[in-house]
């Protein structure tokens, strides 16, 4: 801040010369990674035509990412038969876990030794074991158990009899393997949850006389979406892309049906390029949900919810206007 000679104070900003040369190396490398991305090398072969009797010839030019390659198969029967495979392997997936978690978690907190014990001992034991083991266990189900009788135990008396190996096919071996794990990573999440609110809103329920199911179900459980569903869309996010290891089983799932198609063509980066796209498409679309998931049971809680992306645009478009506003005004002098 400096003074004129009629005492008037100016207010000079300071220039923060580390941002500028922090910005200046941020735009060259997004400009020298665009570039790569869409750049032409040439193959060192040659395509020589004839006109009018004179014979030329020209490198050949091919896309690095083989961004023709791509295109091509983006959208074709195979790819998308797979990505329909992918999201139905990640909804029945996170229907199980969820399903499974909220159970676990009432479970966990229950007043009897042998129900909670049980509750964890399940967490332990599918958190503690990799999921491509569980996968690959259920898609082998069947050479532990040929059929699976429901009857009285000790007893040779069967109600019904089923068939493993009809029943328990790769795609039903996924659902389960994924489901099963989801499920004791979303208990603690529903924990976590349930544990962030104050006891004093069960004894205010209590005190008016709600059963404990309906305090759970009335009180707690809505206060405890606030905390439950970020991780719960990061787990939504991570089943997605943890469908990929469904292949290994021969599930054709999206990778899967990428992978098909590069082991006839040879092309597996581009083919891989395709697949990834596709998965950061799904994911978007699933992080937008996420956040006015979050922002809609944030009202309680927070006196201004988050700004969404449209009304962040709008707020940084009239700050830059205002910025020019204030520069023309300043250049054009302040009339004493």
């Amino acid at each position: 801040m400096t003074t004129n000679e009629d005492g008037a104070a100016q207010v000079v900003p300071v220039r923060h010369y580390g941002r500028w040369v922090g910005m200046f190396i941020t735009l060259v490398l997004i400009v020298m990674f665009v570039q790569t991305l869409f750049s032409r090398p040439g193959t060192g072969l040659l395509a020589c035509a004839t006109k009018n009797g004179v014979r030329s010839c020209h490198e050949m030019h091919e896309w690095r990412f083989g961004w023709d390659v791509v295109g091509q198969y983006f959208t074709s029967a195979e790819v998308l038969d797979g990505l329909v495979r992918t999201l139905e392997l990640t909804v029945i997936a996170m229907v199980m876990g969820i399903t499974i978690g909220v159970v676990l978690a009432i479970m966990r907190g229950s007043r009897s030794r042998l129900i909670s014990a049980t509750a964890w001992t399940y967490t332990w034991f599918f958190r503690g074991t990799p999921v491509l083991v569980q996968l690959l266990f259920w898609f082998a189900f069947n050479a532990l158990y040929k059929t699976i009788s429901v009857g009285v135990p000790f007893v040779h008396v069967s109600f019904f009899v089923v068939n493993v190996g009809s029943i328990i096919t790769p795609f039903v071996a996924a659902c389960i393997a994924f489901g099963l794990n989801e499920g004791a990573y979303f208990s603690e999440i529903v924990r976590a949850g349930l544990l962030a609110i104050d006891e004093g809103q069960t004894e205010a329920a209590t005190s008016i006389g709600m059963t404990r199911g309906q305090t759970l179900r009335l009180v707690v459980l809505p206060q405890a979406m606030r905390v439950i569903l970020p991780p719960t869309g990061n787990e939504v996010i991570s089943m997605l892309k943890t469908t990929a290891l469904a292949s290994t089983i021969g599930v054709y799932e999206l990778l899967g049906a990428t992978d098909i198609i590069s082991s006839t063509n040879f092309k597996v980066i581009f083919l891989l390029i395709t697949a990834s796209l596709w998965y950061l498409i799904v994911t978007t679309i699933l992080s937008i949900g996420q956040f006015y998931l979050e922002r809609h049971f944030a009202k309680g809680a927070l006196r201004n919810p988050p700004p969404t992306p449209i009304q962040r645009i709008r707020e940084d478009l009239h700050g830059i206007s205002s910025k020019l506003h204030t520069r023309r005004f300043a250049g054009a002098g302040v009339p004493r």
